[in-house]
């Protein structure tokens, strides 16, 4: 329950309370979400798991002072373990805003800054060499205009990203596989991982472009350079620790690994699910050797509520202040002109449905569905989802195990929203 009471636009108190018959205003305690709203959402939800579109699914809403969380299904398809409030995930894409709130703690204690070149942390990316097109040889290349900064990074406008065309449609996606670029889990550590990214030609000049995905993996190696921590330690002390994210890392402990659910990918042929990784033995039950802040971290809902928190908060949690209140303001509005978004927009579900980018994650700038504009996050390819809408003081996270490479997980994804916010009393 929550109490307040305020002025409307036109000057009227609202709805949140009533004068006694003494002439005094009382405050009136009222849900902020509708139990019939919510009851929906947990028969909707349900009816994907019974459709065996996922095993299971952890889903939370979060308003106000009010936290509703479902745990449906099953932790492996088939099994009869289920899914709790406590499992953990693999949170992809997930992890970009948290990389991007890393790189901000340090901009705020003047170790970065935005405008700055990289060249002094990263010199592998000094003097760039750019491709004359996309399609072109790697050696017929120009000289980049600029050298390439910390707010190319957080935006994705650095000259280089994931290639959205069909494998080894062009020189450079070859190339990226050859290097082992194109992998989530690379066979070698940070230094030799941004050393490679160095011996490549960008695709676009620096500011040029949205390109998805490759600056949090590079800003994983500036915050670690920068900050002369692992990654990881880095955002424990500074994020996970203050934030009460205990169970937030780039690996699962091996007295965790019963809660990890089995990763499903689909079958293309049929779209039945089929094994994409184990949770005893699979690449999340070992630290990796390279810490990836664009997609490496496991965490749980309700660590990740705490993150989405405090950005609603403007960079406090529980009395505690994480970022200013600028940095956040900063992270959550759109940077991009819209020459910039043209590669993100032409992928309309996938990239473009938000309207703006900010660092890290995805800012909305129109209404197309129930979401309000300025409502910020982002989505896993590994099948979850994380937004927060400060004109509803909402939260949303769902997180599953199926991912992201069938029409199921997304509709799934597109269900839960339309639930949370019609669960809004």
């Amino acid at each position: 329950m929550s109490k307040s009471t305020s002025w409307d636009m036109k000057g009227t108190w609202d709805a949140k309370g009533a004068w006694d018959t003494k002439g005094r205003w009382e405050e009136h305690e009222r849900p902020v979400l509708s139990q019939a709203g919510l009851d929906r959402m947990r028969q909707v939800l349900a009816g994907h798991v019974g459709s065996g579109a996922v095993p299971g699914l952890v889903a939370l809403v979060g308003r106000g002072d009010e936290t509703h969380v479902e745990a449906l299904g099953t932790l492996h398809a088939g099994g009869t373990e289920p899914m709790r409030r406590d499992t953990l995930f693999r949170m992809a894409s997930l992890s970009k805003p948290i990389t991007a709130a890393a790189v901000m703690i340090l901009v705020e204690e003047c170790r970065l800054r935005l405008d700055d070149p990289v060249d002094e942390w990263l010199p592998e990316l000094a003097d760039r060499q750019v491709l004359r097109s996309i399609d072109a040889p790697l050696d017929d290349t120009v000289p980049a205009a600029r050298p390439i900064t910390v707010r190319d990074l957080l935006t994705f406008t650095f000259g280089f990203g994931v290639v959205l065309a069909a494998p080894d449609t062009y020189p450079i996606q070859t190339a990226i596989r050859e290097l082992g670029l194109d992998t989530t889990a690379p066979d070698f550590g940070p230094d030799e991982w941004i050393r490679r990214l160095g011996t490549l030609p960008l695709m676009h000049q620096p500011g040029e472009l949205w390109q998805y995905h490759v600056g949090s993996d590079v800003l994983s190696v500036l915050v670690a350079r920068v900050s002369g921590q692992p990654l990881e330690e880095f955002l424990r002390e500074r994020l996970f620790g203050p934030l009460g994210m205990k169970d937030t890392g780039f690996h699962v402990p091996a007295d965790r690994i019963h809660r990890l659910p089995t990763s499903y990918a689909h079958n293309p042929e049929n779209g039945e699910l089929v094994v994409w990784d184990e949770a005893a033995g699979g690449k999340y039950s070992r630290p990796p050797l390279f810490q990836a802040g664009g997609d490496g971290l496991v965490s749980t809902v309700d660590d990740y509520h705490a993150f989405f928190r405090m950005l609603l908060n403007k960079g406090t949690f529980g009395g505690t202040r994480v970022l200013s209140r600028a940095s956040v303001e900063l992270m959550t509005m759109d940077h991009l002109t819209p020459g910039q978004k043209v590669e993100k927009d032409a992928f309309g579900d996938h990239f473009g449905r938000h309207g703006g980018y900010g660092f890290g994650l995805a800012v909305r700038t129109h209404r197309r569905d129930l979401a309000s504009p300025g409502q910020f996050g982002w989505d896993g390819g590994l099948g979850t989802t994380g937004y927060a809408d400060p004109a509803e003081d909402l939260v949303g996270i769902l997180l599953t195990q199926s991912a992201m490479d069938s029409v199921h997980t997304p509709r799934l994804h597109k269900d839960f929203w339309t639930t949370a916010y019609q669960a809004i009393a």
